[in-house]
């Protein structure tokens, strides 16, 4: 078991001292868990092979499946990729920093355990100061998958990762709660028309507006079983999945509630205790269970900002199943439905 250091950081008034303790294990070859905007993300020197072996160790992470390399500003790009497509360029001006990973030709330099062996690298600059400030400090690009054991809901709070993987890195950076809450969208650049390889806090819509048409990778819409090989992260194992077996109930909001209630009295007589993930327009409507609110339905940047959260608190409730209302895969609730058919293992009940 690893000592880890916990250091906490107010992003308001950041302790440059205390960050560049953790910009010395980077450099170092150590591991360091930081904040981003998005989710907590697992850190290590992206050009040390042996460095980005231990980010694997560490999460119990396939090693097939790639990593995205953080960097600090635009020009840090340079050396890791081989061509920069006019596109990409107006993307970067557009949503960098920010919560969209851009999928390049890599160069030489970029060890190919951070691309799960392909000829291509996923590369974003985050918009939290103190993640952003931290590989400054460091002075090297820095791989980092979200800091959650391989498989479980990513961390959106210190707690989170201090719960996961305290004794499996070398330090974990505590700076508050993230605010987007869903990883970034993966967006594929290397062909003529662009292709989103993960939604995420970047919409299909608001990529549309900068560069006209952007396709979804078919993959995304595989069902369970099918092989596929991973260009980006989180596109071939279960992820995102709570220790309670997680049911979708898809269709008309009348309905969707009206099969949960039946299904939790189904399912508590059969002696399972049952969580609801509801939302603020619903949770009034449900009776019996864990029920819990996820957000609204009108701000769907509340949803995804607590998705992981709640599924963490369903298991500290120690429910066995949960019965969750599912949302229009438009806009953000495309990167909702996406975490939340992986967390299900793919099991949606359509009424």
């Amino acid at each position: 078991m690893i000592q880890t250091r916990i250091i906490n950081i107010d992003k308001k008034d950041i302790d440059i001292e205390q960050l560049m303790y953790g910009a010395e294990i980077l450099k170092n070859g150590g591991t360091v868990i930081f904040p981003t905007e998005t989710v907590y993300g697992l850190g290590a020197n992206a050009l040390d092979e042996k460095a980005v072996k231990k980010i694997f160790e560490a999460k119990g992470r396939p090693s097939d499946n790639p990593l995205i390399i953080h960097i600090a500003k635009a020009e840090d790009i340079n050396d890791l990729i081989t061509d920069l497509p006019q596109k990409s360029k107006e993307l970067i001006d557009k949503f960098w920093p920010g919560p969209l990973t851009l999928i390049f030709k890599k160069s030489s330099i970029v060890p190919k355990i951070v691309t799960g062996g392909l000829d291509t690298v996923a590369i974003r600059i985050p918009a939290h100061p103190i993640a952003r400030l931290l590989i400054e400090l460091a002075e090297v690009p820095v791989a980092a998958p979200s800091a959650n054991l391989s498989g479980k809901p990513s961390p959106t709070k210190g707690q989170h990762v201090i719960d996961d993987l305290k004794g499996r890195v070398d330090a974990i950076i505590c700076g508050g709660d993230t605010t987007v809450g869903v990883e970034s969208t993966v967006l594929d650049i290397t062909s003529d028309i662009p292709m989103i390889l993960r939604p995420g806090g970047v919409t299909k819509e608001e990529l549309e507006k900068v560069v006209g048409r952007v396709d979804v990778d078919p993959a995304l819409q595989k069902s369970e079983g099918i092989e596929i090989v991973p260009k980006s992260p989180g596109m071939k194992y279960t992820h995102y999945s709570p220790n309670a077996d997680v049911i979708l109930i898809s269709g008309k909001l009348n309905d969707v509630i009206n099969n949960i209630k039946k299904i939790r009295a189904n399912k508590e007589n059969e002696g399972y205790k049952v969580g609801i993930m509801a939302t603020d327009e619903t949770k009034d409507k449900y009776e019996g269970g864990t029920i819990i609110s996820v957000g609204s339905r009108s701000k769907l940047e509340s949803v995804a900002a607590n998705l992981f959260k709640t599924l963490r608190e369903f298991d500290k409730k120690n429910v066995d199943i949960i019965l969750s209302e599912t949302f229009e895969e438009k806009g953000l609730g495309q990167a909702i439905m996406n975490r939340l058919i992986k967390a299900a293992g793919y099991n949606v009940l359509r009424v």
